[in-house]
């Protein structure tokens, strides 16, 4: 059973431990039946007649997964589990079958020694919002027509779209009308549509309700099982419209083709057309592009009898001559004339949601999320809100994430949105990063273990070609900026993510996203676990799995295969501390340097077990492959490599800038 102990996260024996693993799987956003790959559009609006059953893969299929995972030490699983997988069918229906699927998917993990921790997983808000998570009825409950999101620009989705879809537009969701109305009442509907209600409930309450409910669902099938330690919150939740100071202007960070304001949102979903604003993103930033009328030609994002929520909560109106007229501007930035932000109500959501599941299981750890870039703050946590708590934010390399590019000697600060330039400075910038999601977490929720909830890499960068040529190198070189950082602050972290039907052609099945460290499109030897693995120098490597002690530093360096940990040992303890050594990197065997206490090497297990010394001093640990490696030439081609390849795309982009 695993505890919290201040910033750590401690086992039975009182050993610190350091969790690493997967987000299992990207697939799990979309159904398994039938298929719900976001590129299929056929039978899409049938919401309620799906099942998850399947996902994140077929149980027959599960010791091969759970294997391949121990096998790459990447044993702590956050399992995505989608509120429409749930309760897809109707408010308070929920799918047995699948709850009981869920059930038998972690107890196979459990004979594999994985630990989970259930992440009620969305994107913008559902799947007919251009993501993921939400049941198609809670848009319906509020008076939307799903079918008329597309022409009204309520929401853009890879299904209406088709192919190719816009890379990374989905993210634009979150500031649509679709999904920002459903945020903003699913947090704050009690504030700023006091006048919508749902089958005689407020809108906040009935949706929030539900939510809660369906998740203890989940709780009650696994509250018994001992490897489930807790509950994510919310996956990257969104503050909506609150906050929105001038419903006229632009004010989220991410831009990208067509983007109306908040109002022209509002006029669109009510089949007005509007000239609107077009973005484009590019290793300089976002800019303006141009405008675009849109044309709804009198659809409507509101189902034929129902009114536009924000037209019924006062924001806007008709006039006497019938044309629309904005009323009030900062209508979700102040509330009795106090600023609201989306601090205030997240803790309030969070507490409820901590209680409702502690309802079922007393013991759950809850992992508090921020929003997907972090840029929200959080409300000081005190003794009065729930306790045994972990912050549990994610981090990408924003520059490749959405250009799809890996250029080792520039990236993007997602926390400034400011360009980084040089290689070296590129991974300090990682490693500064990763450590600012550490500092807020404790600046709000105090001293709590950080786990990075999210983080990986697009494996389609460079136009796919590694799936021609077989050479991985770009991506192995830019998984180990990634892990180095993550390594370099001895945070927790599951990898996004482990997809075990993704393909080149589709990738992970959702909106054209290719992060999985896993394909089968890469697997040569069915009987070989690591076959089907992509840049698994980068991914599998040696680290303190548990320590009878503090963990001071640990680093690894693929090229060389050196791994050195430092720990300063509890001198209070017997316990042996345990590390996790790859067959992967080490195939012919490693080298052990401990300068104090000692040591059992297990490469049949892929463990050395440490006991420390009784002198209370710093234990250092080095690793080496007993096979001479010649790094240094390998490492300056791949940057060369890495540095020609992107001063090409630097020219290209030049040379086009010129001819605009």
């Amino acid at each position: 059973m695993i505890r919290i102990d201040g910033k750590h996260f401690r086992d039975e024996q009182g050993r610190t431990l350091l969790l690493r693993g997967v987000n299992l799987g990207g697939s799990s956003k979309v159904p398994y039946s039938p298929d719900g790959r976001t590129h299929l559009r056929e039978g899409f609006f049938k919401h309620r007649e799906v099942s998850f059953v399947g996902h994140p893969f077929p149980l027959a299929e599960a010791d091969e997964h759970f294997a391949r995972l121990a096998l790459w030490g990447l044993d702590f699983v956050r399992l995505l589990v989608p509120w429409e997988a749930v309760e897809h069918a109707g408010p308070g229906q929920y799918d047995e079958a699948y709850l009981d699927y869920i059930r038998a998917v972690v107890q196979k993990g459990h004979e594999h020694g994985m630990r989970f921790f259930i992440d009620p997983h969305q994107d913008v808000w559902s799947r007919f919002t251009g993501g993921d998570g939400a049941p198609g009825w809670t848009l319906e409950a509020v008076g939307f027509d799903m079918t008329h999101f597309h022409e009204t620009e309520a929401a853009f989705t890879h299904q209406i779209y088709g192919d190719p879809f816009p890379r990374m537009i989905w993210p634009t969701n979150y500031n649509r009308l679709a999904c920002a109305t459903m945020f903003t009442l699913f947090f704050a509907g009690d504030d700023f549509a006091p006048k919508t209600h749902i089958e005689g409930r407020s809108a906040q309450d009935y949706l929030q309700g539900h939510f809660i409910a369906a998740m203890q669902q989940v709780a009650a099938r696994l509250a018994d099982l001992p490897n489930v330690i807790g509950y994510d919150t919310m996956n990257e939740p969104h503050r909506g419209y609150i906050g929105w100071h001038d419903l006229t202007q632009h004010e989220s960070r991410w831009r990208m083709g067509l983007t109306p304001t908040p109002y022209q949102s509002m006029l669109l979903g009510v089949g007005l057309a509007q000239m609107v604003d077009v973005w484009s993103f590019s290793f300089t930033g976002m800019k303006l592009a141009g405008q675009q009328r849109v044309r709804p030609n009198g659809v409507r994002a509101w189902r034929e009898g129902a009114d536009c929520v924000w037209r019924q909560n006062g924001v806007w109106d008709f006039d006497r001559e019938g044309k629309p007229h904005l009323l009030r501007a900062d209508h979700f930035a102040r509330v009795d004339g106090q600023p609201r932000d989306f601090a205030h109500y997240l803790r309030p959501f969070v507490n409820r949601y901590a209680a409702g599941i502690r309802q079922v299981d007393p013991k759950a750890i809850i992992f508090i999320e921020s929003d997907a870039l972090g840029g929200e703050k959080l409300e000081r946590w005190t003794e009065h809100d729930a306790p045994n708590v972990a912050y549990a934010p994610h981090w990408y390399d924003g520059l490749t994430l959405f250009t799809k590019r890996y250029l080792p000697f520039l990236a993007l600060d997602t926390h400034g949105f400011k360009p980084v330039v040089g290689t070296q400075a590129v991974r300090r910038s990682f490693v500064q990063q990763i450590k600012g999601h550490v500092e807020q977490g404790r600046s709000f929720l105090g001293d709590v273990p950080v786990v990075i909830g999210e983080t990986g890499i697009p494996y389609d960068m460079n136009g796919a070609r590694a799936y021609q040529t077989g050479d991985f190198r770009a991506q192995e070189l830019c998984y180990d900026a990634t892990m180095s950082a993550l390594e370099a602050n001895l945070v927790h972290f599951t990898l996004w993510n482990y997809t075990a039907d993704n393909t080149n052609a589709r990738g992970d099945g959702w909106n054209g996203e290719d992060l999985s460290i896993f394909s089968r499109d890469q697997q040569r030897n069915p009987k070989d676990l690591n076959s089907g693995g992509r840049a698994l120098r980068a991914v599998v490597r040696p680290y303190a799995r548990a320590l009878a002690g503090e963990p001071l530093r640990q680093r690894f360096d693929m090229y060389t295969g050196i791994y050195e940990c430092a720990f300063r040992p509890d001198s209070s303890s017997s316990a042996t501390s345990e590390f996790f050594i790859p067959t992967l990197q080490y195939p012919q065997g490693v080298r052990v340097s401990l300068n104090e206490g000692t040591y059992e090497l297990d490469m049949t297990k892929q463990r050395l077990f440490v006991r420390h010394s009784a002198k209370d001093v710093p234990h250092f640990l080095r690793l080496e492959p007993q096979e001479a490696r010649r790094p240094q030439g390998q490492r300056e081609r791949d940057r060369r490599r890495a540095l020609l390849f992107g001063l090409g795309l630097w020219l290209i982009w030049r040379l086009l800038r010129r001819r605009r």
